[in-house]
């Protein structure tokens, strides 16, 4: 029996990068796993690529195609999720986005785009999370992808910061209100992690001047890294992994770090 075997779950942002490595590494430990993403085809491809992996395991794997800040979609998956795998016991408010501008260059567009999909995703994700949990009167866990920029702020990425301080927020103000019902909120920081997110971040702050050459932001947010690299999606899984499993029954309302060393908080 695996960590997570007979639990069912989502994960957002799953087509690629982090939440790919948090579903893959929960179907490894026996669950039941959406894979969702806005990217419906690419998710699908995900999906499909990880049939094998979830029936060695004992488990089953679908996926769904999400805009994780449009309510009616959420809900669609997650009923689709229940239809398939019977209940759900864990979600992760994971898909994020990122679009590096200068701070005094930071527009309402910039700023909308980023607050919709990180601050608001994350607030609908966990409503209709909770209220299905509230409808099957069983506990449940839910878990935010907040960021190192969740703890300080930096020039070139203001809205995103804000944005992942606002998931730290979410989780804290989760966590009071759904105790009650028997529902854990709980959340993880990454810091410098090796996924094609930091790709197009690496070629944004270039554009914007931000940056010379390719690579350069990296290695300049990487520098103060204790471990001395910075990380891959491997490194995070075991942590979520955690946070999924009972093992974790008695956290709510608590980021956890996964940088590295990079921020000592």
């Amino acid at each position: 029996m695996g960590r997570v075997s007979d639990r069912s779950c989502i994960v957002t942002g799953a087509a690629r990068g982090i939440g790919r490595a948090i579903g893959e590494a929960l179907l490894d430990e026996g669950a039941d796993v959406c894979f969702a993403d806005i990217n419906g085809p690419l998710v699908e491809q995900v999906a499909a690529a990880n049939a094998e992996r979830a029936a060695k395991a004992g488990g089953k794997v679908i996926w769904a195609a999400v805009d994780v800040a449009n309510r009616d979609q959420v809900r669609a998956m997650i009923d689709k999720t229940v239809a398939a795998f019977g209940k759900l016991d864990v979600k992760f408010n994971n898909a994020g986005v990122n679009k590096p501008m200068n701070f005094l260059d930071v527009t309402e567009e910039n700023w909308n785009f980023i607050m919709r999909i990180n601050g608001l995703g994350c607030l609908i994700g966990m409503q209709e999370a909770a209220k299905q949990f509230i409808r099957q009167k069983t506990p449940g866990k839910i878990v935010n992808t907040a960021s190192v920029a969740s703890r300080q702020g930096f020039d070139n990425v203001a809205p995103y910061c804000a944005s992942k301080w606002g998931v730290v927020s979410l989780t804290q103000s989760g966590a009071r209100d759904l105790a009650k019902h028997d529902i854990t909120v709980t959340g993880f920081a990454p810091g410098v992690v090796a996924t094609e997110m930091w790709e197009e971040v690496d070629r944004d702050l270039m554009e914007i001047g931000a940056a010379q050459r390719p690579g350069q932001a990296m290695e300049e947010f990487s520098a103060e890294i204790l471990k001395g690299r910075v990380a891959t999606p491997a490194d995070i899984t075991g942590t979520t992994t955690f946070l999924a499993s009972k093992d974790s029954d008695y956290m709510t309302g608590q980021i956890v770090m996964i940088d590295g060393g990079m921020t000592l908080v």
